[in-house]
């Protein structure tokens, strides 16, 4: 019997509020704003929020914080929705920060009418040189000691739009002296006149994230909100706000957030690669969003083991990236389908062939027992690897050279008789003979030979467009390498190959099938692809060609 593995802390949180009688049942939710596309730190706090609803029988609500219409987008929404269906999960709710716009109008009058929240005329400069340091309290001014019914009537007006933009805003009254500078008289309302994708412009004055935050999740009644570290000192707000307007006490808990090496986290800075061409789009395959990796050809499923392994932490660490690698080789050499596909062609002619073609059969996944078989043409003309030939072996090289013997992947043994070069002394064609009682799975020749190649028919080949991507940065922490993110963009991160032959099963394999091209790596075939031009996105190569790199 295997053992239970053990709980993390939020879990034992959760194990302890429900053992105790604190909720019959949990219910989290993924909070995303929905200006940019989601990426692998999302992923991680998607699998918490669902994992911990599936785990303890609660549930998750998908709540989208628009409360920021100058940079929030339909296209947006519509990709953070397909991402998590895509992961895996299923959300109980669909809500919107939006949706309680009225309703947080309202709570914002309560704390006025309290004397809990004021309307400043000041200035960003000015509100943030009156907050004062960490080591100096800060000081009021004039409108801190406005009348409620001033406030109450300077208020609504900002809701009417008669103020500009920038002109008031609305601030909870707590402590200037606290030690915590996210107490000292927060913002909660600002006037921006801008369209929003939901209310149009119903509004022209929007709640600030602490203000929506705490009230949105005690609304739906959430019973563990989750956040990352950055988000500690912001709590005591959370509390603030629930306490005085006496609504549902929603709690919130923090988890390190996810770091990883060669990969920036930042959507800013994502959205300056997609806006100034650095990459082709937010689901450029060498992106670390969830629908770039997707188009890349990652799983669901090894996306989640990733999630699962690096676990979920109170301190800050940076995961490596070949770790999310690993997963997704460890996940793919189950699944994938075995197919043979040239890069650099060199032609094989087997002068003794006399059959003109046959259907020889293959085994697609050797790691599945119920894989089953596949048929590949083979014929007298093939196309082999350049670099499986060499005109003068060396003692060790056991591919294919004068007077060597090799196997061809599930077909025969062939003996290299002779080559011929073109005019610029390349080898431009190979000259073999075969054995004809050296058939794969009938094999009665009696020879013994060390190598074994793939190949792919000349007669049958159809061509294909590998798009053989590596890591978008060549440095290991690129967020706090020094000068510009966009300098350590890594030149290699893409390289195109226009001149690879494919053997004809992936004609009509569905677009959805996950490859293993022996020899050469893990491959996806990409949202352009068609049946006239077939283009096959990389991955992942075959073993950790970084970690290699590393010892150098």
């Amino acid at each position: 019997m295997s053992e239970e593995k053990s709980l993390n802390f939020i879990e034992e949180i959760i194990s302890n509020d429900l053992a105790e009688g604190k909720y019959k049942s949990i219910l989290t939710r993924f909070p995303p704003e929905p200006n940019g596309y989601l990426h692998i730190g999302h992923a991680k706090s998607i699998c918490l929020n669902f994992g911990l609803a599936n785990r303890f029988g609660g549930a998750t609500n998908l709540r989208f914080d628009d409360t920021n219409p100058a940079k929030e987008e339909v296209e947006y929404v519509d990709s953070i929705k397909a991402d998590v269906q895509w992961l895996g999960f299923d959300w109980v709710k669909e809500c919107y920060a939006s949706d309680y716009f009225e309703q947080l109008f309202q709570y914002a009058i309560q704390l006025i009418e309290k004397g809990l929240a004021y309307v400043d005329d000041s200035s960003a400069e000015e509100i943030a040189l009156q907050k004062g340091t960490p080591t100096t309290p800060g000081t009021g001014n004039a409108f801190r000691n406005r009348s409620v019914s001033e406030n109450l009537s300077l208020f609504t007006a900002m809701k009417e739009g008669k103020f500009e933009d920038g002109a008031k805003v609305l601030r909870a009254k707590i402590d200037l002296a606290s030690p915590n500078m996210q107490l000292r008289d927060p913002l909660l309302y600002r006037i921006k006149r801008s369209h929003h994708h939901r209310t149009g412009d119903a509004w022209c004055i929007y709640p600030m994230y602490d203000f929506a935050h705490g009230q949105s999740d005690a609304i739906e009644q959430i019973t563990h909100s989750i956040c990352t570290l950055e988000f500690i000192p912001h709590r005591p707000l959370y509390d603030w706000g629930i306490e005085q307007l006496g609504l549902f006490p929603s709690k919130q808990y923090e988890f390190a957030r996810l770091n990883m090496t060669y990969t920036i986290m930042s959507k800013r800075k994502l959205l300056q690669l997609v806006s100034e061409g650095h990459v082709t789009s937010w689901d450029d395959p060498r992106m670390p969003t969830i629908s770039g990796m997707r188009r890349r050809g990652y799983t669901p499923h090894s996306i989640r083991d990733f999630c699962d392994r690096i676990g979920i932490a109170k301190r800050e660490n940076i995961i490596d990236f070949s770790l999310l690698e690993f997963c997704v080789r460890e996940h793919l050499n189950k699944i994938a389908q075995r197919r043979m596909v040239v890069t650099d062609p060199i032609k094989l002619i087997i002068t003794n062939y006399d059959k003109g073609e046959e259907m020889l059969t293959s085994e697609n996944n050797p790691e599945d027992a119920e894989g089953g078989l596949r048929a590949v043409p083979f014929s007298n003309e093939l196309w082999v690897q350049r670099d499986d030939f060499m005109e003068e072996p060396t003692k060790k090289y056991f591919r294919l050279g004068p007077g060597l013997m090799v196997r061809l992947k599930s077909a025969y043994i062939i003996k290299c008789d002779r080559f011929e070069k073109d005019a610029s002394g390349q080898v431009q064609t190979i000259y073999a003979s075969y054995f004809s009682d050296s058939k794969s799975g009938s094999d009665t020749s009696g020879l013994h030979v060390k190598g074994t190649l793939h190949w792919v028919s000349a007669k049958h080949a159809v061509p294909v467009v590998l798009n053989e991507y590596d890591r978008l940065f060549s440095v290991e922490d690129v967020a706090n390498a020094e000068g510009d993110f966009k300098d350590y963009i890594n030149p290699n991160s893409l390289n195109i190959v226009t001149t690879a032959w494919a053997e004809p099963a992936l004609l009509n394999d569905a677009s959805e099938m996950r490859f293993q091209f022996l020899r050469k790596g893990y491959f996806y075939q990409d949202t352009t692809s068609t049946k006239t031009n077939l283009v096959f996105n990389r991955t992942v190569t075959l073993k950790d060609a970084w970690a290699k790199e590393q010892k150098k």
